[in-house]
């Protein structure tokens, strides 16, 4: 399988003004995972197998909700090449 990268953007429905520390949940789903990650101010970008990634995203789904969350929207983007796309090529001349 290729390597892809995934860019998601989760939005918890609160009451409140929590949202960041729900969304820190989130994050804290894909530091855990293992994978490569980039957090920026609007998304995460993963870099790995799809059905991981997309594995990840449920998961952190899940974890806005359990942090208190009533409903997430969820944004996902995906970057396929069949040989494979990394996130060091996209952002290395950046660095």
């Amino acid at each position: 399988m290729s390597i892809v990268n995934v860019g998601f953007q989760v939005l918890p429905k609160t009451k409140g003004d929590n949202s960041y520390q729900i969304v820190d949940k989130a994050i804290e789903v894909v530091q855990k995972s293992g994978v490569k990650y980039e957090v920026g101010p609007m998304e995460t970008v993963m870099e790995g197998e799809l059905d991981v990634l997309i594995d990840i995203v449920k998961r952190a789904q899940e974890a806005c909700i359990t942090a208190g969350a009533s409903e997430v929207m969820t944004y996902i983007k995906i970057h396929y090449r069949p040989e494979g796309v990394t996130l060091d090529e996209k952002i290395a001349k950046y660095r």
